[in-house]
């Protein structure tokens, strides 16, 4: 019970910190926020640690309960070395494919959009995503069916482990220029960022254009492990941080639009969010242009 009790509060406790430290930056005054951008991230923040996974988590166990009764901790006792695999392959490496995805698939684009419209980085964008982006994740699903077969306890120091790297890579702290400032660090620093994400690879994900030379809003999809983006080629590397960061469509539609999107829909006709399809939709394949409403 209280492993289950720490693993939430970690990731609280991190969130908390690099919120403050970025406060005292001055990251939060005179900012690029709207009240709509807050109020996003808020709700946001809010729902997919209690009612997005919660959910997920007692569908599934009810649906194998009933269902496969006889698979109730079957890995119980098998190494855990193994239930560390089965988390990285089935959580982390399918949640990269899932978000490289959503820069592919216009549909799923329009789910993953609140996470990029935002014009600066901070700990708040991370849960930035509409509902049904969360609520259809495969690593969600997948998890909890490893939680029922038995792999309940890497979980608890799996999931904490996994948001604090993913909460550092967005937080304006930049805690990896430490590695990039002294040259006896820099093997290190070689090392740390081909395996896990970190600001540095992380911004560049979010940066406007690929233009500047140090964005790559088209890669750099790597969540907890960064490795996966090395083996599939989508890696960009260059210890630097972009100036602009955003997508192309900027029209700010209110925030129950973009988190509710498409059961709730934009009813400006220049939005990409008010249908599936519109003649606004972002274009993977071109890396950047104004937009003009």
């Amino acid at each position: 019970m209280g492993e289950d009790i720490w693993s939430k509060i970690i990731p609280g406790v991190v969130l908390l910190v690099l919120g403050v430290l970025e406060a005292i930056g001055g990251l939060y005054l005179n900012d690029k926020r709207t009240r709509n951008d807050f109020t996003i991230e808020l709700v946001s923040l809010v729902t997919l640690p209690t009612l997005i996974q919660p959910g997920i988590f007692f569908l599934v166990i009810f649906a194998m309960t009933t269902l496969f009764p006889g698979l109730q901790d079957y890995f119980a006792n098998t190494s855990l070395w193994w239930h560390i695999l089965a988390f990285l392959i089935l959580d982390d490496l399918t949640q990269y494919w899932w978000h490289r995805l959503s820069h592919v698939n216009r549909a799923m684009w329009k789910l993953h959009r609140p996470h990029h419209v935002v014009e600066e980085m901070g700990v708040l964008v991370t849960y930035r995503n509409a509902t049904l982006y969360y609520a259809f994740m495969p690593g969600i699903w997948f998890s909890a069916m490893l939680v029922y077969l038995g792999m309940g306890y890497i979980y608890l120091f799996y999931l904490p482990i996994k948001l604090t790297v993913i909460l550092l890579a967005h937080s304006e702290t930049k805690w990896d220029r430490f590695l990039y400032r002294y040259k006896v660090l820099s093997p290190l620093a070689w090392v740390v960022e081909r395996t896990i994400s970190t600001p540095s690879t992380h911004f560049a994900h979010h940066g406007l254009t690929a233009e500047d030379g140090v964005s790559h809003p088209n890669g750099n999809y790597g969540n907890l492990l960064f490795i996966w983006d090395v083996i599939f080629g989508t890696a960009k590397i260059t210890r630097k941080y972009p100036t602009r960061f955003g997508a192309w469509n900027q029209l700010k539609e209110p925030w129950y639009v973009q988190l509710m999107f498409p059961i709730l829909r934009s009813k400006d006709p220049n939005s990409e969010l008010h249908s599936i399809t519109t003649k606004n939709d972002f274009d993977p394949s071109k890396d950047f242009k104004e937009y003009s409403q």
